[in-house]
């Protein structure tokens, strides 16, 4: 059966390498029955650390780990693995370039329930600005699964972005994940369309709905830095702008990214994300979605803004 949860697909995928990679670790902060950390910890009792509600001394500890040869992944709601620990991510993981993944579950506004304390929606900004950083947004569970496998034989700190909810997978399932490269997931001419995650998915539906009206480009930027400023500014040639879609802030994410490899083409630009504002609790992720306009319906409605230019 596919797997059409973000959170599923890197607990399994942990799972499968450890068989083979006796030094991987995984760490958790109390929360591995939400973070899927959970799979692994049932799996390799003697490599799963419970570390209690302590993210910043699971950061201390995985820094420590990576030292001695291990291959940590610390694991916590994305406010809390990139936020509370912020201050030991910086000093000792990236200052050190050390070799630990930090990930970021239940990330953007998909912890629908628990609102604005429980929801990251500035993590991209304060970890793409960290140096030696690698941050990376999968679209869904398949690019999931791929992304994991790549970092567990990659170097060096890295930030991985992960969503709590299920939806349809609109990556293909085995492709291989490199990092730093954007993929183009549907053609067309006259707007090219820059987003990450779960918008992904609504920028696919949004250019299709406007197939006829508007030609639209849909690019999956799952890898938010290193940006690859040439592909970036090569899949604008000849379009008339650019809409970038986040579950984020529109200040600091992919949209800021985007527009900073862009500024010297001065090609016209519209941002979908979340408005300067904390998020908020709802009945369900998509109440939040559209109290927050993060919709299929906004995106058409910033590349129908762009096609009238």
């Amino acid at each position: 059966m596919e797997c059409r949860n973000q959170r599923i697909a890197y607990g399994n995928t942990l799972v499968e390498a450890g068989k083979t990679n006796q030094r991987l670790v995984v760490l958790d902060a109390d929360l591995s029955g939400s973070t899927m950390g959970k799979m692994f910890e049932q799996a390799f009792p003697d490599r799963h650390y419970e570390m209690g509600i302590a993210e910043a001394n699971m950061t201390s500890v995985a820094a420590g780990l990576s030292l001695t040869g291990w291959i940590p992944f610390t694991n916590s709601f994305a406010v809390f693995s990139a936020g509370r620990a912020y201050d030991q991510i910086r000093q000792t993981i990236a200052i050190g370039n050390l070799n630990v993944k930090i990930v970021g579950s239940s990330s953007g506004l998909s912890d629908y329930g628990d609102g604005a304390t429980h929801q990251a929606i500035e993590d991209i900004a304060y970890m793409q600005a960290i140096p030696n950083m690698t941050v990376i947004c999968p679209a869904d569970a398949n690019e999931t699964a791929a992304a994991v496998k790549t970092l567990i034989n990659s170097k060096g700190p890295c930030y991985l972005r992960l969503n709590r909810n299920d939806y349809d997978n609109v990556t293909e399932q085995g492709k291989t994940f490199v990092i730093g490269k954007p993929s183009v997931l549907r053609e067309g001419s006259d707007v090219t369309v820059f987003a990450c995650g779960y918008m992904v998915s609504l920028a696919l539906k949004a250019a299709s709905e406007l197939e006829g009206e508007i030609s639209v480009r849909v690019v999956n930027v799952s890898t938010i830095k290193p940006l690859d400023r040439e592909a970036i500014i090569g899949l604008t040639q000849g379009c008339r702008g650019v809409v970038t879609a986040e579950e984020h802030t529109v200040i600091g994410g992919l949209g800021s990214a985007v527009a900073r490899a862009l500024a010297k083409t001065c090609k016209p630009i519209e941002f979908v994300g979340v408005n300067d504002t904390f998020g908020c609790s709802g009945h369900c992720y998509q109440d939040v979605l559209d109290y927050h306009g993060l919709t299929k319906e906004h995106i058409m409605e910033s590349v129908r803004k762009i096609g009238k230019m």
